[in-house]
């Protein structure tokens, strides 16, 4: 029985492009992703459901609140007959105090017509770990 749901080469692309809208500041971009009632599982354990929570979660990310922010990928995997998959990251953050930055991944699970239904966001920090840089002050 053939697949009805997205291709292998769709997900990596819808992937790689959500990404790159993080990349690029483009909120509206990363938002155009997500399902009226998708949900956003955070790094820190909770939850934004629908849009205009998840728009608001990001809000800070998206204005600059936590200095530069980027991804770059390290590893993509993906299940295209669960129309699901798992990208993996280093976040690097360009702040007032110096570079910072972790590890990460997001497993993020599409629709048919590449759109995201969920994204679980885990990350190997509680916090951005900053570079001692010998001064306590921001």
């Amino acid at each position: 029985m053939p697949s009805t749901g997205p291709s292998y080469d769709d997900l990596k692309r819808w992937t790689l492009d959500f990404t790159d809208a993080f990349n690029r500041d483009d909120l509206d971009g990363v938002m155009a992703y997500f399902t009226d009632d998708a949900v956003y599982d955070q790094f820190d354990g909770s939850a934004a459901t629908g849009r205009e929570a998840i728009r608001e979660a990001f809000a800070p990310q998206f204005s600059g609140a936590f200095g530069q922010m980027r991804f770059l990928q390290e590893d993509l995997f993906i299940d295209a007959e669960a129309g699901k998959t798992m990208i993996s990251w280093t976040c690097t953050l360009a702040t007032k105090r110096g570079p910072a930055g972790w590890r990460g991944l997001d497993l993020l699970h599409f629709d048919g017509q590449g759109r995201l239904t969920a994204k679980l966001t885990y990350a190997k920090t509680k916090s951005p770990l900053l570079a001692d840089r010998g001064d306590a002050s921001d």
